[in-house]
C-alpha cells in the first residue's frame, strides 16, 4: 500500500513559479520587518522618555502654562490648544479646496491644458520644502497683516492642499464609470451624479487621503517657527497676538542641554502622537458610522 502510494504521489512538485513565489513572500515579509523596526523604536523611545513627564503630572502637563525654557514643572496646555486651532483651521482651508480641485480635475477638467497645469502646480507643491513655505507666508502675510496664528495654519493649508488633491483624485478614478453612467440613465445630472454617487463611493479613500495630510500638518515644525510667532501664556485666537504649537514647542525644548527643557520636549512629542493618533480613530469611527448608515 505504502508503495503504491509513493507511486501515485499527489503531492504538488515545487516549480520555478513556486520558488519565485516563496522567494518574493519572503523579501515582502523582511521588508516590512526593517520598516517595523525603526518604527517600533521610536514608538517606545517616545512612550518611554515622554511618559515619565506626561502621566507623573497627569493632567497639569496638559492645562498648565508653558513654562521658562530652562525652568522646571510641568505645562504645555498653550501648545495643544494653539495645535489643534492652527491644523483645525489648516484643515478647513485645505481640505474642502483640495476635494473641489480633485473633482474639478477628474469629472470636468480630464486632459485639458488647465487641468493638466493645475496637476503639475500640484505636484509641484509636493516637493516644496516646508521651510520655504513658510518664509513664504511670513513674508506675504504675517509681516504685512500681523496674523500670526492664521499665518501658521495658511502655511500648514498650502503643505496640505497637494496632498489632498492627489489623493482625492486617485480615489475618484477608482470609482467604476458604470455607476455614472447609470445615475446619467435615471436623469441626474452630473453635479447630482458627483455628489450623490461618486463623493461618496470614494469618502473613505478622500478621508485617508486628508487624514494623511492632517497628519503632516500637525507634525511641522518650520513653517511655524517663521509665522506664529512665540508664546506661553494660552491664545484662544488665531487673529490676534502671538500662538504656539506642539512641534514648536518640541524644537525649543529639545535644543536645549537643560533635563527640565528635554523631559518637556519628550512629554511635547508624545502629546502630539497621542493627539494625532486620537484624531484618526475619530475620523475613522465617524467615516464607518457615515458609510454604515448609507
Amino acid at each position: 500500500m505504502q508503495q503504491l502510494v509513493s507511486a501515485l504521489d499527489l503531492r504538488p512538485r515545487r516549480t520555478w513559479r513556486t520558488t519565485k513565489n516563496t522567494i518574493m513572500t519572503v523579501l515582502l515579509g523582511a521588508a516590512v520587518v526593517a520598516v517595523a523596526i525603526p518604527l517600533v523604536l521610536v514608538m517606545v523611545s517616545v512612550f518611554a522618555k515622554g511618559g515619565s513627564i506626561l502621566f507623573k503630572s497627569f493632567p497639569d502637563f496638559l492645562t498648565k502654562d508653558i513654562p521658562p525654557t530652562r525652568a522646571a514643572g510641568p505645562g504645555m496646555g498653550p501648545a495643544i490648544v494653539g495645535t489643534l486651532m492652527i491644523t483645525g483651521m489648516a484643515t478647513l482651508i485645505a481640505v474642502p479646496l483640495g476635494v473641489m480641485g480633485a473633482i474639478y480635475l477628474h469629472e470636468y477638467g480630464g486632459q485639458s491644458k488647465f487641468a493638466q497645469l493645475v496637476r503639475f502646480l500640484a505636484m509641484v507643491m509636493t516637493g516644496v520644502p516646508s521651510i520655504v513655505m513658510g518664509l513664504f507666508i511670513y513674508v506675504v502675510w504675517t509681516l504685512n497683516f500681523k496674523l500670526q496664528g492664521f499665518g501658521g495654519a495658511l502655511a500648514l493649508a498650502c503643505l496640505m492642499l497637494p496632498i489632498v488633491i492627489n489623493a482625492s483624485e486617485q480615489m475618484l478614478k477608482l470609482v467604476p464609470n458604470g455607476l455614472r453612467e447609470a445615475s446619467y440613465a435615471l436623469g441626474a445630472t452630473k453635479a447630482r451624479t458627483v455628489l450623490t454617487i461618486v463623493l461618496p463611493a470614494a469618502s473613505s479613500g478622500i478621508v485617508s487621503g486628508s487624514l494623511l495630510a492632517v497628519a503632516r500638518a500637525a507634525g511641522e515644525t518650520a513653517p511655524l517657527l517663521f509665522t506664529i510667532g512665540a508664546t506661553r501664556v494660552l491664545n484662544t485666537s488665531l487673529f490676534h497676538g502671538d500662538d504656539t504649537a506642539l512641534s514648536a514647542r518640541i524644537f525649543e525644548n529639545a535644543k536645549e542641554a537643560v533635563a527640565n527643557a528635554q523631559e518637556r520636549g519628550w512629554g511635547a512629542a508624545l502629546a502630539l502622537v497621542l493627539l494625532t493618533f486620537t484624531l484618526t480613530v475619530v475620523a475613522r469611527v465617524i467615516t464607518a458610522f457615515a458609510t454604515r448608515r448609507k
